[in-house]
Parts: structure tokens; C-alpha cells; sequence
């Protein structure tokens, strides 16, 4: 009983015209919530491989620091 007023209240509201394509957009929608849900997806291609984080990035190069040169001191090399 309940479901016949909704539906009346539907079909006043939307119209004879829209109630269709309004119904057809609802099932397609549950369709995918459903498959997105079990995991049947069609449309996406399966990936085998397991979901694992990018690597890091390599750490940048340390300065190279001469004889006898302290943290943070700028060391000057005479080459012939």
C-alpha cells in the first residue's frame, strides 16, 4: 500500500515522461554500487599485482668534504 503512494507521489512529481528515464538511471546506479560492492567490476581491467606505496626517492648526494675540513667549512682544492 505504502509503495503505490510513493509511486503515485513519484509519477505527480516527476511527470509520466521523466519517471522512466528516472528509473532507468536508479537501477544502473544500484547495478554499479552492487558490483563495486562484490567486486565484479566489468569496466575496470584486473590488476594481479599487489597495491604497494612508490618508492622513495633516492637521498640526495653528500658534499664531498676534504682533510681535515669541519661540518658545514668550505675546503678549496689546488690542482694543477
Amino acid at each position: 500500500m505504502e509503495l503505490a503512494i510513493v509511486l503515485i507521489i513519484a509519477l505527480v512529481v516527476f511527470g509520466p515522461k521523466r519517471l522512466p528515464e528516472l528509473g532507468r538511471s536508479l537501477g544502473k546506479g544500484i547495478r554499479e554500487f552492487r558490483g563495486s560492492v562484490s567486486g565484479d567490476g566489468h569496466d575496470e581491467p584486473a590488476r594481479q599485482e599487489a597495491i604497494e606505496p612508490p618508492p622513495a626517492p633516492p637521498a640526495p648526494p653528500k658534499p664531498p668534504v676534504g682533510k681535515g675540513a669541519e661540518e658545514g667549512e668550505t675546503v678549496a682544492h689546488d690542482r694543477p
